[in-house]
């Protein structure tokens, strides 16, 4: 009997997810990045969405991963460390979304606490930058003048070095992508895929896996990766999405 967190086509695994929502992906660079449930994220037309992902498309290819959400003008907000394509640059200065910029370990610490269910916390990351005094725009009109800026951020000397104090992301929704799977909801992420897939995982209120396999038993304890109590459905991915090797 099929286990009710697999289900069977990626529509159905983002069945309920609306315009509007924050949306965690997991990925970096090319890997481990859930390119099918992107596709039907896309395919329903879904826009006004806050989206959580280390890069933003890539300087070779724009429409990898978050960065085709871009382009179809269906992001409001991205919270990411690598705006790094030409494209986004563009866009962002023409006033069409919002950025909040994050040190990149700031991002998956945010994400950790945000699964770990911690309040808030001090890193020395981003400590007396722009990122932290109230100076890096955030938001452009569409003359490309700054309307918007990132909100100062409480400092705090911790035995000599100075911090910032940091709050949690906890998204409505996570897509990640997973290697194997098993009807648990158990994940296993292949080498580098594992970036911040698990993260994202942990972290979101609604966590959506596409994997390679799904098992016919159980993965061993010892190589799961995102345990099946974070997963809510799981759909395999289509090959003709397969991006990746892992």
């Amino acid at each position: 009997m099929r286990h009710r967190k697999v289900v069977a086509s990626h529509a159905e695994a983002l069945d309920g997810v609306a315009s509007g929502a924050t949306v965690a992906i997991g990925g970096f660079g090319r890997t481990g990045v859930p390119t099918a449930l992107i596709a039907e994220l896309c395919r329903r037309d879904l826009r006004d969405l806050h989206v959580v992902a280390n890069n933003v498309g890539l300087s070779d290819d724009p429409t990898v991963g978050a960065g085709r959400l871009l382009l179809e003008g269906r992001a409001r907000k991205y919270t990411c460390s690598f705006p790094s394509s030409p494209a986004f640059n563009e866009i962002f200065h023409r006033g069409e979304v919002e950025l909040e910029l994050v040190p990149q370990g700031t991002l998956a610490e945010r994400l950790r606490a945000g699964g770990a269910g911690i309040g808030a916390f001090y890193t020395p990351s981003g400590a007396g930058t722009d990122l932290a005094t109230g100076r890096f725009v955030a938001r452009h009109d569409a003359d490309g003048i700054a309307t918007a800026y990132l909100e100062a951020k409480e400092h705090r000397d911790i035995g000599g070095v100075e911090h910032v104090l940091e709050y949690p992301i906890r998204p409505d929704v996570a897509l990640v992508k997973g290697s194997v799977g098993d009807t648990y909801g158990n994940l296993h992420f292949r080498l580098g895929s594992r970036n911040f897939n698990p993260l994202v995982g942990m972290a979101a209120r609604l966590t959506i896996a596409e994997v390679r396999t799904i098992a016919g038993a159980a993965i061993d304890p010892d190589h799961v990766h995102l345990s099946g109590i974070f997963v809510d459905r799981m759909t395999l991915s289509e090959p003709a999405m397969e991006g990746s090797p892992t």
